[in-house]
């Protein structure tokens, strides 16, 4: 099977996609990550007693700024219009999950966009927890960031 790459040109340089010919469609992209967190951090989250503040409306608002500034971040991603950004975040088991659902109108997809928000959403828990969350010797948190992965992508022609 022959690939052709896309974000590089004749000579091997670097670019971006061209994607001015191409018809608009609505586009949806979801992902989802989880953080993996201690008992107690995980109940200190949901009953809003973290030191730093309230850590899942913190890190929604995280989410949502990653997935409008993707463009700035990942070489070679094209600015989109957002139409609509849903971030979730579920507890349970030893995890905080976290869900964005990203959806444009327009001639490229929303995946990446997906991803910043998830793994932004995710730091951001990081950021907010880390204090609560040393290893035995006081030293590194030992919450984990882990299966950070596109769920779901939908292309659909707008109604006329």
């Amino acid at each position: 099977m022959t690939e052709e790459f896309t974000h590089v040109d004749a000579e091997g340089d670097a670019q971006m996609v061209d994607v001015g010919g191409k018809a608009d469609s609505r586009r949806r992209a979801v992902a989802r990550g989880e953080i993996r967190l201690s008992a107690a951090t995980l109940d200190a989250v949901a009953a809003d007693d973290i030191g730093k503040g309230d850590v899942l409306t913190t890190a929604r608002i995280g989410a949502v700024q990653a997935v409008k500034h993707t463009w700035e971040t990942i070489p070679m991603c094209h600015q989109i219009p957002i139409t609509n950004v849903d971030v979730d975040f579920e507890l349970g088991g030893d995890a905080i999950e976290c869900t964005v659902a990203v959806e444009t109108v327009g001639k490229t997809g929303c995946e990446m966009e997906a991803l910043e928000g998830v793994t932004t959403g995710l730091n951001v828990v990081w950021d907010m927890v880390k204090a609560s969350e040393k290893d035995d010797d006081g030293g590194y948190p030992t919450a984990a960031i882990d299966d950070v992965r596109v769920v779901e992508k939908s292309k659909t022609v707008p109604d006329s």
